[in-house]
């Protein structure tokens, strides 16, 4: 028993160390990202608004954002965000895509966003919200898209191609999971403390929170600022800390190298890869992705991070621009 209880006090300690120091860190962050900002400013460009759509799918409410009407004749775009992140991380691009006339799709993965109750007690790993996607998909009646995928959503987007190939007219990624280049050494610590960061209060798990998203960087000082913030939002709720914990749980590069030994190049399938310089998430881990793929070369985007949707979304939207074009101009449908 006072082993236990040792057990137990160790932890906390540990836990209540690295919030302290997360606190610190994340302050010195947001004094350091303010002075950036007001020196350099933002870029004034579209915002899509936050078209919100729910559905129960499979006895789980399931949340996407949809911008564009659908019509028989144009491919759907499909988004497919990260940790910890939403559909609002696509709201940079979005615009961007307008003119392609293709309907965009941004999918919230369950037990993410404002779905984070969705996902407590249940699975939430990479295969599992591909089977996830797929029920959405079927339900929506989307037979076939070109997909997106960022962070997390990347690996699950490469899970859905390895198990439903049919449904894919293009592919990008975008600092995507992939192999073994993730998690990262922050989320790492949380998994190792998971049960505690479950029962923190919302405003204990704030700086922890920040300093993941401090690591993975922006290299936009004001959009990081605005991200932040915009981010926080779902996990500022009661739930927040417990679904942040669950996200954490469910987090393995055993799915991704997996996934990968089912992937396979083909010919017919446009795929785009593009990345951040200074991800964290390996610039070798996307060359190998893309010849894996059978991708052209990886856009390499020169001091970049790893949240290029929000930095970079006319990079990443000409990436679609691209696919999109080469799967409408021909690509077959893939057997």
């Amino acid at each position: 028993m006072d082993n236990v209880r040792s057990r137990k006090s160790s932890g906390l300690g540990r836990l209540a160390l690295l919030g302290t120091a997360a606190w610190f860190a994340y302050a010195a962050y947001q004094k350091r990202q303010t002075l950036k900002a007001r020196r350099y400013g933002t870029d004034d460009v579209p915002v899509a608004p936050a078209l919100s759509r729910s559905a129960l799918v499979a006895g789980i409410l399931m949340r996407w954002e949809e911008h564009g009407e659908r019509t028989s004749g144009e491919l759907p775009i499909v988004m497919v965000h990260g940790i910890p992140t939403n559909p609002r991380i696509w709201r940079y691009v979005i615009p961007q895509l307008e003119d392609s006339g293709s309907p965009r799709l941004a999918w919230e993965m369950v037990g993410y966003g404002y779905s984070i109750d969705e996902g407590l007690g249940r699975d939430i790993s990479i295969p599992a919200q591909a089977e996830y996607l797929q029920a959405w998909l079927e339900a929506q009646g989307i037979e076939r898209a070109v997909f997106v995928g960022h962070d997390v959503g990347g690996g699950v987007v490469q899970a859905l191609l390895a198990a439903h190939p049919e449904r894919f007219a293009g592919l990008v990624l975008v600092d995507s999971v992939a192999f073994d280049n993730w998690p990262v050494p922050m989320m790492k610590l949380v998994q190792q403390s998971q049960s505690m960061v479950d029962m923190l209060p919302p405003a204990a798990l704030k700086p922890l929170f920040h300093t993941g998203i401090r690591d993975l960087g922006h290299d936009d000082a004001g959009r990081g600022m605005e991200s932040a913030a915009l981010l926080w939002e779902p996990y500022s709720r009661p739930t927040g800390p417990a679904g942040f914990a669950n996200q954490a749980r469910y987090l393995s590069a055993a799915d991704t190298l997996e996934v990968a030994t089912r992937l396979e190049t083909r010919p017919e399938l446009p795929v785009r890869i593009v990345w951040g310089e200074k991800d964290p998430l390996s610039v070798d881990s996307a060359e190998r992705l893309a010849m894996l793929l059978g991708a052209p070369a990886v856009e390499v985007i020169p001091g970049a991070r790893h949240f290029n949707p929000e930095d970079h979304p006319d990079i990443v939207a000409e990436a679609i621009r691209q696919v999109l074009k080469e799967a409408t101009d021909g690509a077959t449908v893939i057997s």
